[in-house]
């Protein structure tokens, strides 16, 4: 009967070892590693997460896919990674919205930003305030007197509410007592259609959507919302320049993981990140959208940001009154 016991014992071990996960499987990246963006193909956001992809893949030696879940400002594709299991499998493109502003935008939100790992903020871009070059306003002043001038009539078009775009317009009235009517599109090609046609006369845009109208004369920037000059518009003020730093707020795009995925894992991705972002051939590509790299990665550093950044916006949508859902 001991003996018996014994064999019975020395299977049930065998078992649970068979049974258990590789050591080296789970501290090693998966064969297939996938990155989710909340939004369709064809966006600002697809581009980005092809080009790091494609970078990231040939380092890793894995094969990396783009899968795209819109809706919600990119909720729904959080949500979709949160609820994965944490084996490194995933990775969800974040934005400064998607991270900062969503948090207090939505009442109902099952994540925050510690159920992720930032590996990399992989580009960012300010945004700027454009004018149609019907407008009667080539400076910040004349704009203001224009608009006050004209009480009750104008509006700003934001590329979706619940974003920089949307708050900074809202930011534009209370801070110089105007009454701006909120046009809300979806999308920053939209947008930015409609106010090169002239259907629109204002607005906080996306510079890669912008730039190239501004050169060709059909839009009068006005100002930048970067800490310092943007280098792909030189002879755009800033609004800290301009005496009004509360409009500083720059738009970024990078990658962020499932929390609890392994430390080795996670290490990896960084590196991985970190090459990709340093290569010359990727920064051109995000140069066309008028995008820098970053270069910032870790997660102690990106979270910590984040999360100052989040109380900075929270107090913006309190103000507001919005709530997306």
């Amino acid at each position: 009967m001991f003996f018996l016991r014994r064999i019975g014992f020395a299977i049930a071990t065998v078992a649970i070892v068979l049974n258990a996960p590789s050591q080296s499987f789970a501290q090693e990246p998966p064969a297939i590693i996938k990155i989710m963006v909340g939004s369709a193909p064809g966006g600002i956001l697809d581009p980005y997460a092809r080009i790091v992809g494609e970078h990231m893949s040939k380092t890793l030696g894995r094969t990396i896919i783009v899968e795209n879940k819109p809706g919600a400002n990119g909720t729904i594709a959080a949500q979709f990674v949160v609820d994965q299991p944490a084996d490194g499998t995933w990775m969800w493109v974040g934005t400064q919205a998607m991270t900062e502003i969503n948090p207090s935008a939505y009442r109902n939100l099952r994540w925050g930003i510690d159920d992720f790992i930032p590996i990399v903020k992989g580009v960012e871009a300010p945004l700027v305030f454009a004018v149609h070059p019907s407008v009667p306003a080539r400076t910040l002043n004349e704009w203001i007197a224009w608009v006050k001038a004209n009480p009750g009539k104008l509006g700003y078009a934001s590329f979706s509410p619940g974003t920089p775009s949307a708050f900074l317009g809202h930011q534009l009235n209370k801070r110089f007592g105007l009454d701006l009517a909120h046009i809300v599109y979806k999308g920053s090609g939209p947008q930015t259609q409609d106010i090169v046609a002239g259907h629109a006369l204002m607005g906080f845009m996306q510079v890669g959507n912008a730039i190239p109208h501004i050169k060709a004369g059909k839009l009068i920037p006005i100002a930048v919302t970067s800490p310092k000059r943007s280098r792909f518009l030189p002879d755009v003020p800033t609004f800290a320049e301009l005496g009004h730093d509360e409009f500083t707020a720059m738009v970024w795009f990078g990658l962020l993981t499932r929390k609890g995925t392994p430390e080795p894992i996670v290490k990896a991705y960084i590196a991985a990140a970190e090459k990709a972002h340093s290569d010359r051939d990727v920064q051109q590509k995000f140069e066309v959208q008028g995008m820098e790299a970053t270069g910032v990665t870790g997660p102690a550093n990106l979270t910590a940001d984040i999360k100052t950044q989040i109380e900075r916006w929270r107090k913006i949508v309190d103000e507001t009154g919005f709530k997306a859902d």
